[in-house]
């Protein structure tokens, strides 16, 4: 195992390597740069000086020259300081990624707290009247756009009802602290939360039916039956197990997701989290921030496969790394 990782970690620095010059060159290739966004309502800004400021901000070079430049400060630390916040970008993320993985983590918990259970009873209840009724609200759930189920919560539940807040992180005009500050963001993230939980639990649910259909039918779980034992037992101790190797797949890929925050929502909510920041930047051809955020997301995604990989020979006793 120990090999193993050791590894997949060098493979993955590799393909870092590669990810990063390729996010460089096609951020580099976009129409237009940050200067020309600054600029462009300004009639008596000259060619020399837009030059001027390409050479102020790093995008007069060449993009193998500019990436060079880039990965040596990366590789020491420096990652360069937001053109739209001016301040280092490491900064604007930390200050950001809380906001968002709050929402995100508390909703990929509650969304497992639900799929899981009721993917099993579905599967349990194939072709019945409870399988029918829970893949109908999952359907549903995916089927219904973010943006507007959002205006459908803001609408009922905070513009005619008054029961939450419509937008924002915190009550205007106080000053709460300590737990009381806690319980006025939790108060504000009900509608967001809600939002990824319904919007996302369909493809959970249907996944791990899916995986326990499978697993249902397979030998051993009729062996089992045939035994005399409980179906409790059956589902519990045999069955889901095995349904949890294609389950840690997909935690694992969900990993970037709960840290990249999520722009539609993030937006419509006025939430100041990575999300509608990474927004703004693509606005303001922010490329430093971009080149951060984006890389910062290729290393979650290659530790979310690593972390899986592993967690295959937790759940199946018969996986193991060489």
């Amino acid at each position: 195992m120990k090999q193993y990782i050791i590894r997949r970690i060098f493979t993955s620095i590799i393909v870092l390597f590669g990810v990063s010059f390729l996010i460089y060159a096609m951020l580099r290739m976009m129409p237009g740069d940050f200067v020309e966004q600054i600029t462009s309502g300004n009639p008596t800004i000259t060619a020399e000086q837009k030059e001027r400021l390409r050479e102020l901000y790093g995008l007069n070079s060449s993009i193998p020259e500019g990436y060079i430049s880039w990965i040596k400060d990366a590789l020491c630390g420096d990652f360069g300081t937001s053109f739209t916040y001016k301040k280092p970008v490491i900064d604007v993320i930390k200050s950001r990624v809380g906001v968002s993985f709050a929402l995100s983590a508390t909703a990929f918990v509650i969304q497992l707290a639900i799929a899981i259970p009721l993917g099993i009873l579905a599967a349990r209840r194939q072709y019945k009247k409870t399988d029918y009724i829970i893949m109908f609200f999952a359907l549903a759930g995916i089927s219904l756009p973010s943006f507007f189920f959002a205006a459908v919560l803001q609408r009922t539940f905070a513009m005619e009802l008054g029961w939450l807040p419509l937008s924002g992180m915190v009550s205007a005009r106080e000053n709460y602290t300590g737990f009381r500050l806690f319980l006025d963001m939790a108060y504000h993230f009900i509608m967001p939360i809600t939002v990824f939980v319904i919007t996302g639990v369909g493809s959970w649910l249907r996944y791990v039916r899916t995986n326990m259909l499978e697993v249902l039918n397979a030998d051993y779980v009729r062996t089992a039956r045939a035994k005399g034992l409980s179906e409790g037992k059956v589902v519990g101790k045999h069955a889901f197990r095995n349904t949890l190797i294609p389950i840690v797949t997909f935690i694992g890929g969900s990993i970037p997701g709960l840290f990249s925050g999520a722009i539609i929502t993030e937006g419509i909510f006025s939430i100041d989290g990575l999300g509608m920041t990474a927004l703004q930047a693509v606005n303001n051809k922010d490329l430093p921030f971009l080149m951060t955020y984006l890389m910062f997301l290729a290393v979650l995604t290659l530790l979310g496969t690593l972390i899986s990989d592993i967690l295959y020979a937790v759940v199946d006793p018969r996986v193991r790394y060489q």
